[in-house]
């Protein structure tokens, strides 16, 4: 199952290029707990201050709500979260207190 969600970035060039410095080689308690939640495959876009991630995920291990529980339980994530909100800001779409958000797909081509 794939899914596309989308957030902004602070405007700010180093926030932006610090962002990008980070993920270049993220974390491999981030990576691992990824795996762990169901996802296969992970690719995040940006133009400008929008980022763009589309996520693939085993449909029988993830769900949103397992994802966010484990999250909260593992202590190197929320660090890895804290760190990525200081770079990271809501949409003008996005509920208080969400981050990344889910979009609703209007077309497919198949």
């Amino acid at each position: 199952m794939r899914y596309a969600l989308a957030l902004d970035l602070v405007d700010d060039a180093q926030r932006i290029a610090d962002y990008e410095e980070a993920h270049k080689s993220i974390w491999p308690e981030v990576r691992d707990h990824l795996y762990a939640q169901g996802v296969l495959g992970m690719e995040i876009y940006r133009l400008g201050t929008r980022l763009f991630m589309v996520l693939e995920v085993d449909p029988a291990v993830y769900s949103v709500q397992g994802m966010a529980e484990a999250s909260l339980a593992n202590p190197v994530i929320e660090r890895w979260e804290a760190l990525m909100w200081t770079y990271q800001a809501p949409t003008p779409w996005t509920p208080p207190g969400d981050k990344w958000v889910f979009m609703d797909r209007i077309f497919e081509l198949a």
